[in-house]
């Protein structure tokens, strides 16, 4: 059934609440067994997620926030993030298979082979690109941006970097039940913890709230990786009682989630000197993943979730385990 399993759970989204399928779910599951770890350690690869130019767990808010784009009637996207975001990649070409336009307000990070990259792919895509530079000289250029991307149409649809507002957030909420779903059938264990790159907090708020519509008791690691935004416990939380304050507006019916900043765990010690700069720690994630475990990870955030997992499980700190690590990573040809 290509119905997301929210509409499943929830009939009444199924008007209130449009999705777009973008990817093939399920993503898979599968134990890393060549990682040496105190703990047994999983994966979740969302790496394969997405039909389009780029893929990964930006494709899954997506599927929420196009829709959301069409019913408000913008034409345009206007977002942020870093000069070798993911996140506006993906917002471009997706939305351009939509027949919207997406214009990228570029933050600078330190350069390597993987932004530069990335650039060239950001310019093919078509995309208007800002170069702002800076947080502060981003948030001064704001009223210039909506004026410049304004049409006869209307006012751009305004997104933060990440896409992680309540109806973005709705992408991990349902990739947390499609988890529930290959726990109850047997594919893998009930993972004591689930551990995620927190770049702009969708993610793992979707997770947080979508594990516990499930009936999961997996608590949510989320191994913070941008100094430009303020991530923690708190911050979380509330992203993902928005997200569960709109599934209630839009018709859903289920008991409240009850969630509090003890919730979820939030590191920082894998972050470094800041975003987009690369620690040893992670160069050796990104080897180790690669020669262990055939998984193609990129420095600025998996790899740091899963050197945060290995010494985090080494200390005790993910306990009893399994561990699920969600590969949140999804390159492609663009």
């Amino acid at each position: 059934m290509n119905r997301p399993l929210l509409h499943q759970r929830f009939p009444p989204l199924g008007d209130a609440l449009p999705h777009l399928r973008l990817g093939q779910a399920p993503t898979p599951v599968r134990e890393l067994t060549g990682l040496t770890c105190s703990v047994p350690v999983w994966c979740k690869d969302e790496s394969g997620y997405g039909a389009g130019g780029w893929g990964g767990n930006k494709i899954r808010k997506l599927e929420w926030i196009l829709p959301d784009v069409r019913r408000r009637g913008a034409r345009t996207v206007l977002t942020v993030g870093g000069l070798g975001t993911n996140w506006g990649l993906a917002a471009a070409l997706y939305g351009r298979e939509q027949g919207l336009s997406t214009a990228v307000a570029l933050i600078d990070q330190p350069m390597d082979e993987h932004v530069r990259a990335q650039l060239v792919r950001l310019r093919r895509s078509g995309a208007a690109l800002h170069r702002t530079r800076t947080k502060r000289r981003t948030i001064a250029a704001v009223p210039w941006l909506l004026l410049r991307h304004t049409t006869v149409r209307g006012l751009p649809y305004v997104l933060p970097a990440g896409g992680s507002t309540a109806v973005g957030t709705l992408g991990y909420v349902e990739a947390a039940l499609e988890l529930a779903g290959q726990v109850a059938s047997g594919e893998m264990p009930e993972p004591s913890h689930v551990v995620t790159a927190v770049g702009s907090g969708g993610t793992a708020a979707g997770l947080l709230l979508g594990l516990r519509l499930a009936g999961l008791r997996t608590r949510v690691v989320g191994v913070v990786v941008n100094d430009t935004l303020r991530l923690d416990a708190p911050v979380i939380v509330a992203l993902a009682g928005r997200a569960e304050k709109l599934l209630r507006k839009r018709g859903a019916d289920f008991p409240s989630a009850g969630l509090a900043p003890e919730d979820v765990a939030i590191v920082r010690d894998w972050l470094g000197p800041g975003y987009g700069h690369a620690t040893a720690e992670c160069e050796r994630a990104l080897s180790l993943a690669a020669t262990t475990a055939s998984l193609q990870l990129e420095p600025v955030y998996t790899a740091k979730a899963l050197a945060a997992l290995i010494a985090l499980a080494d200390d005790g700190r993910l306990a009893p385990g399994p561990v699920l690590f969600l590969n949140t990573h999804g390159p492609r040809r663009s």
